[in-house]
């Protein structure tokens, strides 16, 4: 199981979509509370659903993980993840870090890599370039990002920091081909 995670805006969906075309995995697709994006599509970036939803997926025990993200919930489906990595395919799954930090606890083998700004500046530029979040929750994300950089060296098994996709993918591609065993925390 392969966790990459990092700040919102960092360019986690950018470097996995780039990943998967040079490493095969199953991606795992989350379901959010969250409204669609106008570029999103439903059941392929993620599964949008209802707060009620959410909550009976939850109750149901059919989360693998789930966490409070910006007001919103996330949560990666379990029976897809549990069916893959017992065929014994590489699962991964591009979650938040509290998910990613209850996944970790779940399952200790799991590979975590935290995808790091260049800055926050760059962080910044970035979430405002999307065009498409308020100021409002910019700067709840830009605070949530801060406290995810601290930790993220203490709680990750890699971080890597994201200047180009092409940098980005070929470093987690050298992580990926160190066998286990062999792995260092950098």
């Amino acid at each position: 199981m392969i966790v990459v995670s990092g700040p919102s805006g960092v360019g986690k969906s950018t470097v996995v979509a780039s990943l998967h075309a040079r490493h095969p995995f199953f991606f795992s697709v989350s379901v959010t509370t969250r409204d669609r994006r106008t570029s999103e599509q439903d059941g392929v970036d993620y599964r949008f659903v209802s707060d009620l939803e959410f909550d009976a997926l939850r109750d149901a025990g059919e989360l693998l993980e789930w966490a409070d993200y910006s007001g919103y919930r996330y949560g990666t489906p379990r029976g897809p993840v549990l069916a893959m990595l017992e065929g014994g395919n590489d699962v991964l799954l591009d979650i938040e870090v509290n998910g990613a930090m209850q996944v970790k606890s779940a399952f200790p083998e799991a590979l975590t890599i935290f995808v790091a700004p260049p800055s926050m500046d760059v962080l910044e530029a970035r979430l405002r370039g999307r065009g498409d979040t308020e100021d409002e929750q910019i700067e709840l994300r830009l605070r949530i990002a801060r406290w995810q950089l601290q930790e993220a060296a203490a709680r990750f098994d890699y971080v890597v920091t994201n200047r180009s996709v092409d940098d980005t993918v070929n470093e987690i591609l050298r992580i990926l081909d160190d066998p286990p065993n062999t792995r260092a925390t950098q």
